[in-house]
Formats: C-alpha cells, sequence, structure tokens
C-alpha cells in the first residue's frame, strides 16, 4: 500500500540521516577518551585485566534500533497528518493507539486508525472523501454511543441554528424534538407556530419526514430536514396514542419568532402570564411584566408554562425568585463528582411572594419548567394545574469548540427542594384537568378556564 511505501522510505532515510549524525559523534568521542586517557596516571595494571573498550558493532546495533523507532514514529505523524488533517493529543503513531482515560481501561484506537487509513487509500470515489466530515461523523458515533439523547456533537452549522432558536429567531414549523425510546419524540410545539395551529401535539411520535423514515435519522438530520424557508411544505407523518394509525399532517413552514413571555388581564384582578422558553430574555422580559402586574393590585398569577420545553437554568431560577420568599432552596444539582454538588437558591426578593399562584402544565413542560413547578409544588407556593410534565431531568452544558462546533453535554442531574427526581417521570400536578383534541378544535382551553376560576373564588 501507498501508505506502507512511504512509511518505509520515511524510515530508511531518516535512518540514514541520523546514523551519519552518530559515527561523526562516535568518532570525537573516542578522540577526546584517548586524549584523556593519556593525560591520566593510570595504576600499573597487566595488559589482559584492564577494562575493555565496548565493541562498536554494539553501540551501531542499539543506535539503528532507536533511530528506526524515531523513523516510524515520525513517517507515521506525516502519514496521519497528510492532506491538511490535524490530530493533536492523541497517541496516533503506529498500530498500537492506546489510551487511558482517568483511571477507565484502555481504549485501543488501533481499528479506528487502519479504518481511516484504509478508506483514504481505498474508497472508490476519492472526491467523497473529506477529512473534517469524517472527524465529525467519528465524534458523532462517540457522543451517540452514550445513548444519552440530551448529550450532543453540534458541527458549525448546527451550533448557528441552535444558537438561533434559542434567541428566538428561526423558519421552519416552531417544535422542539427529542429521542425518547429510539423514536422521533415531539416535546412541545411553540405557541402560535405553524406546527401547533396544525394541531401537533406533545407526545407525537414523527414517524416520517416527506416519506422518509426518521429511525433512520439522527436528531440534527431529522431536524434540519423539518426546518426550511417561510413559505415551503414539509409532511409529517405522525403516530398518536388516541389514533389507530399513523397520519400526515402538511405544514407550511414560517418565521419563528418566539415571545419568550406574553401578559393577559382575565379580569377581577387575576393576571395571565405565558412564559413559553427560558431563554437570556426571559427574566427581563418577566420583569417587565411583573411591573404591569405590580400596579394594578393583583388578586391572583397564573402562570403558564405549557408546551415550554424548557432553557436556562438560571433563568428558571430568576423567575422563581419573583415568588419565594426568602432564601429558599430553587434546585439541587448532583454532579458526576459528588463533592460538586451545589443548591441553588432564590434572591429573597419577591417582587409576587404574597400573590396567588396557578402554574399550569403538561406533556410538553419540561426541564426548567419542571424545575420551577417542582420547587413551587415543594415549597407549597402555589397550586399546580394541568397534566404530567414531560420528565426531563437533567442539566446540559454547552461548551464551544474553536471552529464553531459544540459539545451539548450532559453533566449534571437536578433534583427539586425535596430531593425529587423527575426524569422519565414527570411532576404530578396537584389537580389534573385534561386536555384533549376536541377541545383544542373547538378552541377551547379548560385548564385555563380552570385555572382563573379558582383564583376569582379565593
Amino acid at each position: 500500500m501507498l501508505t506502507q511505501n512511504i512509511l518505509f522510505v520515511g524510515t530508511l532515510a531518516i535512518a540514514r540521516v541520523c546514523l551519519r549524525f552518530i559515527d561523526f559523534w562516535f568518532m570525537i568521542g573516542r578522540h577526546l577518551l584517548n586524549n584523556q586517557t593519556n593525560q591520566m596516571d593510570l595504576p600499573n595494571i597487566p595488559q589482559n585485566n584492564r577494562p575493555k573498550k565496548s565493541p562498536k558493532t554494539f553501540t551501531y546495533a542499539l543506535a539503528l534500533l532507536i533511530v528506526f523507532v524515531l523513523g516510524w514514529e515520525s513517517s507515521s505523524y506525516y502519514i496521519l497528518n497528510r492532506n491538511g488533517l490535524k490530530i493533536q493529543g492523541v497517541d496516533t503513531a503506529g498500530t498500537n493507539s492506546l489510551v487511558n482515560f482517568g483511571g477507565q481501561s484502555a481504549a485501543d484506537l488501533s481499528l479506528f486508525w487502519k479504518i481511516w487509513g484504509q478508506l483514504g487509500d481505498q474508497y472508490v470515489d476519492e472526491t467523497k472523501i473529506n477529512h473534517q466530515s469524517m472527524v465529525y461523523g467519528a465524534i458523532k458515533g462517540m457522543v451517540s454511543a452514550l445513548d444519552d439523547p440530551y448529550t450532543v456533537f453540534m458541527t458549525p452549522d448546527e451550533t448557528k441554528d441552535f444558537d438561533s432558536s434559542l434567541n428566538g429567531t428561526l423558519q421552519g414549523i416552531g417544535a422542539e424534538l427529542t429521542v425518547k425510546d429510539q423514536a422521533l419524540v415531539v416535546v412541545s410545539p411553540i405557541k402560535n407556530s405553524p406546527a401547533e395551529k396544525a394541531g401537533i401535539l406533545p407526545g407525537d411520535i414523527v414517524y416520517k419526514i416527506d416519506g422518509n423514515l426518521t429511525n433512520e435519522m439522527s436528531l440534527f438530520d431529522a431536524i434540519s430536514k423539518i426546518r426550511g424557508p417561510k413559505g415551503s411544505k414539509v409532511t409529517l407523518t405522525l403516530i398518536r396514542k388516541s389514533k389507530d394509525k399513523p397520519f400526515d399532517l402538511a405544514i407550511t413552514r414560517d418565521e419563528i419568532n418566539i415571545e419568550s413571555v406574553s401578559m393577559e388581564d382575565k379580569g377581577d384582578g387575576v393576571y395571565y402570564v405565558a412564559i413559553n422558553q427560558f431563554s437570556d430574555n426571559t427574566k427581563q422580559e418577566f420583569d417587565s411584566a411583573v411591573q404591569k402586574i405590580l400596579l394594578k393590585d393583583p388578586k391572583g398569577i397564573v402562570l403558564d408554562l405549557r408546551f415550554n420545553g424548557g432553557g436556562y437554568l438560571d433563568s428558571a431560577v430568576g423567575i422563581l425568585s419573583d415568588f419565594l420568599k426568602g432564601k429558599k432552596e430553587a434546585v439541587v444539582i448532583k454532579k458526576r463528582d459528588h463533592k460538586e454538588d451545589e443548591t441553588l437558591y432564590v434572591t429573597g426578593d419577591a417582587s409576587l411572594g404574597s400573590v396567588p399562584l396557578v402554574v399550569l402544565v403538561n406533556k410538553g413542560s419540561a426541564s426548567s419548567s419542571e424545575i420551577v413547578a417542582g420547587a413551587i409544588q415543594d415549597h407549597k407556593r402555589g397550586l399546580i394545574m394541568g397534566e404530567q410534565t414531560f420528565g426531563k431531568g437533567s442539566v446540559q452544558e454547552v461548551d464551544k469548540m474553536p471552529d464553531g462546533s459544540s459539545l451539548r453535554i450532559t453533566i449534571a442531574k437536578w433534583y427539586t427542594p425535596n430531593g425529587r427526581s423527575i426524569s422519565e417521570v414527570g411532576i404530578t400536578p396537584d389537580r389534573i384537568v385534561p386536555f384533549t383534541e376536541a377541545d383544542a378544535a373547538a378552541h377551547k382551553d379548560p385548564q385555563m378556564d380552570e385555572a382563573v376560576k379558582y383564583l376569582k373564588q379565593l
């Protein structure tokens, strides 16, 4: 193979140069040793008993061995870094690529490098060999082996899309998706989005996208196929528990401008505040709404977290700080190293601390929404009403890489102030109020009606 030939020629070339260098220094060393010996006062030792000089043959043999190894290592480094590929931090030389991970069992990467080289040397269509794409693909495979849908490697383009979704600007249908039990599941449609208007519900399984099976796609492949320019259409084949068989929904994509916070006066001093996601601007928008409410002497607050798939943890703690008096626990974070476990507390400056509260949740309430609902429930600060929440009890951190890619990695699990884990379980409301497909079709909201009624009767 070409790789082996280059390794062999490179080794011989480096060995030849190094041998000349060693021979030169060997001659100088012998000369100096002889001069030094002539100047020393040696005892009168019989010739046969004097120390013998080491054979020159052994020196050359040892030098040749060292040079051969150095030559092989150097040539291997050249091969693995050709075509602009730079690999740092991993021993890629030779075929014994062993990497030890912090005391865990060592991983042998020799198979990886063998296949890498074989693809580069033998794959029939050389124009399809894109080393950067291969690196990204290998990283994605490594991350997916953890079987955690919330730990994901994102390419630079995927990272931009992810950032746009949190900043509230994107084009598509407006639905948050995840992978659950190896199926593409709707966490929640965004309020007033094409997805919500088309009738997509939390828990719907996206079986096909434009006729293509989703079980053959990664999460981000599926998202990229659903997103698209405003005005274009995408057809989703959905599986719903209430339906006997899969059904199609044709949805026209639109520009999705996510308003984090919205407010509405429900009369008699009751105010409705909806938080659609916990983004960078959520606390600021919420504080603006609170200031308007406080000017009108509120008698009750309906905090709507339905269809809120989560967002930033700090934002959720900030919202809780407006409802919980004193330095109360907001959430308990447990990490891999329990020495790093921490408890987050509210600020104690609760501007709405004495206003009666109802929190609305449903299957689309996840992550940060569940943190808020769980803390309110544990501290008995308000009434949780609606349906069982999604059940995402983990915390992710996004680490940006120098090339614009990023790793969203699960770094901890969170628990409610009373130590409850909601992973795969969710928050059970204090009062369960169903919301049916018939209600949606008739534009009714029995959960909202029940919440407003409850507060007005206090």
